[in-house]
């Protein structure tokens, strides 16, 4: 599974916009993420296990904010990050 990376997060994977991550579910492709990349998936799910809310997940262009969202081989999931300011 190809993850797209946006710029915010792009720390904790040595700058990489694109990693590889295996798994069933997109659930268990954010785990193994923070096995390969400690501290991402916190960027990514609050302490209640959910989205947090300026982030967008996109399984296969489908938005998702439901883990349990099956993912197959030779997939894509783009983590999108809000931009706020002003």
């Amino acid at each position: 599974m190809l993850v797209y990376v946006p710029p915010p997060l792009r720390s904790y994977t040595k700058n990489a916009h694109q990693v590889n991550a295996a798994g069933s579910t997109l659930d268990e492709i954010l785990w193994q993420l923070d096995q390969s990349y400690p501290g991402i998936r916190f960027r990514i799910i609050d302490e209640q296990d959910r989205v947090r809310r300026h982030i967008k997940l996109f399984v296969n262009e489908e938005l998702t904010e439901d883990l349990a969202t099956p993912v197959q081989a030779g997939g894509r999931i783009h983590i999108i990050c809000a931009l706020s300011g002003g």
